[in-house]
């Protein structure tokens, strides 16, 4: 029997409620010809499907993470697989129907590659590992795939109706990371073709949507066939002030963003603010502007092709559906008036009911919390995650050991993603490495926005589009900041943008100035032995060379410079290159191995003697200790430094410097 009361009423209305919504998106989605779902080569081009919700079930990832919670992410080959067989390691067996959005690795063979698809038992893709990263096989073009900043990235969509097994025919796989999602069992699902790929004309256009990040994009982040209108404001934002720079009053979405210049934007106060309110509500976007477009510790840094700043353009591709009103401001909290240009594409196209509202979400943590990691985004709901810039800095000059951490996600409940290191989570490899993540490169979903080992300070960006992280209920996004358990404390910094049904329930406010204010460190130590850049070193009678000394029971690295007489214009010399964050006056220290063949050595400026010499010699190899050297005026950026070798003790059997580490130390 079925009683009626109050309670059956409420359930009642909200089904109504729910079946309403579910008629009209059925009927949007027969109004404009676009599905619930995009499942392949599409979603890299039709950027103007970001805002919508993702039908699939299950978001995941498998990679080569140390599953006892340590630091060995794919050194040994000891989580490298999800079984072995008698041709090699399976890389990934995933059931359907799916599609496989990227695949990553810093350390690419030329082992062979295979993908069976639906229980097929020969391969129908067979490929050198490597060359799915190298644009070199027509399957796996440039741009979809590439590489640099030490890692190796693919973003084409491999498609399963019911399975994809990958296998590598090796003894021993590394780091590795491929990312996928599941869809409901009755979602049509065409498997990858390799027939008909390359020939596809949406292969042509997703190229064209990752070619040359800093593009306008706005042709792709606008509905097909809809009108597209230009508006243009000059604005002056008042001294300590609020000023709307653009103001519609009906539905639509803005599909482009650009203000100018982005040297006003600039700054490490963080004193101009971005805040983007939608029909209404309480802003969406309240975020220190430089950082919402992607600067790093005050200057522009990113160029991908959603975010970032192109010349003294600051772009921003990514859609921003509304119902019936938009505002976009901007807050200053500067004593000076301010003087932005704006140009925003605007299309008549209300929010759709199966698309989500823009968010962004401004977070800081300095110190982060010990055995915790730094959380990105937490937030109940249903939504997608499209993005995420973090800016690291480490308490502790010349270490970045914090960036041995992994990403984790969790969504609707269940850990689904693990990553394998920071950089990692952003598409690179091997940070502190040369010539690979040690400056700042950008790619168009992802890049490094700097590294500077010697302000112990390293950032990333990673945008997300066939692989965003899709939820139902809930996403919590971390990083780590430390190899095992967050054991350093570091300053974290980020932006995390997302597509969401209701506003999230993570807290949307931006802390007052000074503690968003970048902050600098006052003491900057050099490594010597390690990538200490080098301005000039003597001419003449004299070699430079990296030692390993042995001092009690443990070995001490430094750079060793040697000479006999002299060099060409005086005493032989050493010209370091000290890259600091800000100007004013630094006590210049180092640290040197004094023993029996160690010199006098002097800091100069301008010819002239900053200090008294320091005597290094000692019967036996001790470590100096700090040695302080004098005092200069460094300006912001790169100084020249000048150790000379002036001379040597009477019992010292040569005359050399053997150098650990330069120390500047900013005086108040």
């Amino acid at each position: 029997m079925f009683c009626w009361d109050s309670s059956s009423a409420s359930v009642i209305k909200q089904f109504m409620k729910h079946l309403s919504t579910l008629v009209l998106t059925a009927l949007a989605w027969t109004i404009t010809g676009v599905c619930s779902f995009a499942v392949g080569i599409d979603d890299l081009y039709r950027l103007d499907r970001l805002p919508q919700f993702k039908s699939s079930t299950y978001v995941g990832s498998i990679s080569s993470y140390d599953r006892t919670g340590g630091n060995d992410d794919g050194f040994s080959g000891t989580y490298s697989f999800v079984r072995k067989d008698a041709d090699g390691l399976v890389l990934a067996d995933l059931k359907g129907p799916g599609v496989i959005y990227r695949i990553w690795t810093p350390t690419p063979t030329d082992d062979v590659m295979e993908f069976f698809f639906d229980g097929e038992k020969t391969p129908r893709i067979s490929v050198k590992f490597r060359d799915l990263f190298l644009g070199k096989n027509p399957l796996f073009p440039s741009p979809l795939c590439g590489f640099g900043a030490g890692g190796y990235y693919c973003y084409v969509p491999l498609p399963y109706a019911e399975s994809c097994v990958i296998r590598i025919r090796a003894a021993k796989m590394q780091f590795y990371q491929i990312n996928y999602a599941q869809y409901p069992s009755d979602t049509s699902i065409t498997t990858f073709d390799t027939n008909t790929f390359v020939a596809n004309p949406d292969l042509a256009k997703a190229c064209d949507a990752f070619r040359n990040p800093g593009n306008h994009l706005t042709g792709l982040t606008t509905p097909p066939g809809a009108q597209i209108k230009t508006i243009t404001t000059k604005n002056v934002i008042p001294p300590n002030s609020s000023k709307p720079i653009l103001s519609i009053r009906k539905g639509g979405r803005i599909t482009g963003m650009r203000l100018t210049p982005s040297s006003v934007m600039a700054g490490k106060a963080r004193d101009l603010a971005i805040k983007i309110s939608f029909d209404g509500q309480a802003p969406s976007v309240i975020c220190p502007i430089g950082d919402f477009f992607g600067y790093a510790w005050g200057q522009p840094a990113t160029k991908s092709i959603f975010i970032g700043t192109a010349g003294e353009t600051n772009y921003c591709y990514l859609p921003m559906p509304f119902r019936k009103s938009a505002l976009v401001e901007i807050v200053s909290e500067r004593n000076a008036p301010v003087d932005i240009n704006a140009e925003f594409d605007f299309s008549p196209v209300p929010q759709k009911p199966d698309e989500g509202q823009f968010y962004a979400l401004w977070r800081r943590e300095t110190p982060t919390t010990k055995g915790k990691p730094y959380t990105f985004v937490d937030t109940k709901g249903h939504g997608h995650l499209v993005g995420v810039i973090l800016q690291s800095q480490g308490l502790e000059p010349g270490q970045t050991l914090f960036f041995e951490g992994d990403d984790e996600t969790t969504l609707d409940g269940e850990l689904t993603i693990h990553g394998t290191g920071s950089e990692d989570f952003f598409n690179g490899g091997w940070y502190d490495v040369p010539d690979r993540w040690e400056k700042r490169l950008s790619f168009p979903l992802s890049g490094c926005l700097e590294y500077s080992k010697h302000l112990g300070r390293t950032g990333a960006y990673r945008f997300f589009v066939g692989d965003a992280y899709a939820f139902h209920q809930s996403l919590l996004q971390t990083i780590e900041h430390s190899g095992e358990k967050n054991q350093i404390p570091t300053d974290y910094c980020s932006v995390s943008y997302l597509y969401l049904e209701k506003r999230p329930t993570a807290d949307l406010t931006l802390p007052p100035l000074k503690d968003r204010a970048v902050t600098d460190p006052t003491e900057i130590k050099f490594p010597a032995w390690w990538q200490l850049p080098i301005h000039a070193w003597s001419f003449s009678n004299a070699k430079l060379t990296r030692k390993n000394i042995k001092i009690d029971k443990g070995e001490v690295n430094c750079l060793s410079l040697t000479g006999t007489g002299e060099d060409w214009f005086g005493p032989h010399f050493i010209s370091p290159v000290c890259d600091v964050p800000a100007s004013g006056k630094y006590a210049i220290y180092i640290e040197a191995v004094k023993g029996p063949e160690q010199g006098l050595v002097q800091l100069f400026k301008n010819e002239n003697p900053v200090s008294d010499p320091v005597d290094l010699y000692s019967e036996s190899h001790v470590r100096s200790g700090r040695v302080a050297m004098g005092t200069l005026d460094l300006l912001e950026g790169k100084n020249n430094l000048m150790f000379k070798l002036v001379g040597k003790n009477e019992k010292s059997k040569a005359l050399g410097l053997d150098l650990i580490e330069i120390i500047c130390v900013k005086e108040k």
